[in-house]
């Protein structure tokens, strides 16, 4: 038996040479939900099928999200040949069991590991097991891994994730790569060969605006996401099948509504992963209406796949857009302070010219309607200024459609 097992890893490693990631599995940014922001190392079957069941009865299946993620800890011990078993204790009916009741919701089951020994939850990690574990997922029917980078000391980043993107291929089923080693080796400029998305931050943590210290690292918060790195950079990289992921949401985790309403539609805004992070079995119906709206989804969705850009920033509020398909606009003000502002935008003044998209507009000679995406509601057009008080730590997400002549 040890021989055929030694035989198959040979086999599969042989065919690494002609590896590659699997093609056109995020041509928009993944939507689903992951263990790790709420439950972190509390987690089992019997909770995942719950997530699954209000997943599919809530409206977020309908809305797109389908991806169920296991962050950390699910990890039993390796057998005597290596490969890795879930916790019995835990998860006693065994992955295979549990991807086959996600999938029969419609649904896709992921999973996590790491490049390192050990996972950054203690658990034993991927290194030198790589196509060990890639064989293992794809035989429990696994469609998503993220891929972490604790306990690295001494790897090589890109390689790292080279090794286990060739070992997924190897193993056959097409899987999402997420690349989670927080921007640090700058993985948007090598993850577009490698991965289907990439961190390009260390961890959120459930506020909108404070860095949580815990000496060797940091949790940062909403605005601090934002600010971390150079989104003019950034967004150079992004786009159909290589998104930048700022990390999983924290919408329904504890900040008030304006705050969860503004950080779910900066990442709408920035072309991110939707990946939803708060107990969705028991979320209000102010947290749902914000992860199922599907105006400001589709901003996130959209097929140019362009992430949003700073247009300006002036006493506290920034202003974004974001190019959209059929030369429509999505332009957020996203208030920074905890005091209202009053504001009056004239759209005349204004020319917007995105580099990356290759798309300009000008207010003078282009007159677009305005659409509220949180208001579901017409706002007038940019013939005239837009005058509007924007809360403390809340935003107006418009899309703009220009008027056909």
């Amino acid at each position: 038996m040890r021989r055929i097992v030694l035989a198959a890893v040979a086999v599969v490693s042989s065919l690494a040479v002609n590896a590659q990631k699997f093609e056109n599995m995020a041509p928009t940014p993944p939507m689903g939900w992951n263990s790790w922001n709420y439950f972190a190392c509390n987690v089992d079957e019997k909770m995942i099928r719950e997530v699954a069941d209000i997943m599919a009865e809530s409206g977020m299946q309908d809305a797109g999200y389908e991806y169920i993620n296991i962050d950390d800890c699910w990890h039993g011990t390796r057998d005597s040949l290596g490969f890795i078993h879930p916790d019995p204790q835990r998860f006693p009916s065994g992955m295979k069991a549990l991807a086959d009741y996600v999938h029969s919701k419609g649904l896709k089951l992921g999973i996590y590991s790491d490049a390192g020994w050990k996972t950054c939850g203690g658990r034993p990690g991927s290194r030198g097991h790589e196509y060990q574990d890639a064989m293992m997922y794809a035989s429990w029917g696994i469609d998503y891994l993220k891929y972490d980078w604790c306990f690295t000391d001494g790897l090589k980043a890109e390689g790292a994730y080279l090794t286990m993107r060739n070992a997924l291929y190897a193993a056959g089923r097409p899987m999402v790569l997420s690349i989670c080693e927080w921007g640090d080796n700058q993985p948007w400029i090598w993850g577009d060969s490698i991965g289907h998305l990439w961190r390009t931050t260390g961890d959120i943590y459930h506020c909108f605006d404070c860095v949580i210290d815990h000496k060797t690292w940091n949790q940062w918060g909403v605005l601090q996401i934002l600010d971390l790195r150079d989104n003019s950079e950034l967004r150079k990289h992004a786009g159909p099948n290589h998104w930048n992921d700022p990390d999983m949401m924290e919408v329904g985790n504890g900040m008030t509504v304006s705050e969860d309403r503004a950080h779910f539609s900066m990442w709408c805004m920035l072309a991110a992963p939707l990946i939803a992070g708060n107990d969705i079995r028991n979320m209000t119906p102010e947290v749902k209406t914000i992860l199922t709206n599907a105006e400001a989804i589709a901003v996130d969705q959209d097929r140019m796949g362009v992430q949003g850009l700073k247009f300006a920033s002036e006493n506290g509020v920034d202003v974004w857009y974001k190019p959209l398909e059929g030369g429509d606009w999505a332009v957020c003000f996203l208030n920074r302070d905890t005091i209202d502002k009053k504001m009056s935008y004239k759209w005349f003044d204004q020319k917007v010219v995105d580099d990356v998209a290759k798309r300009s507009t000008d207010f003078l000679t282009v007159n677009y309607t305005l659409r509220d995406l949180w208001a579901h509601k017409n706002l007038g057009d940019t013939r005239k200024a837009l005058d509007f008080t924007l809360p403390g730590h809340d935003v107006l997400m418009l899309r703009l459609s220009p008027v056909k002549k």
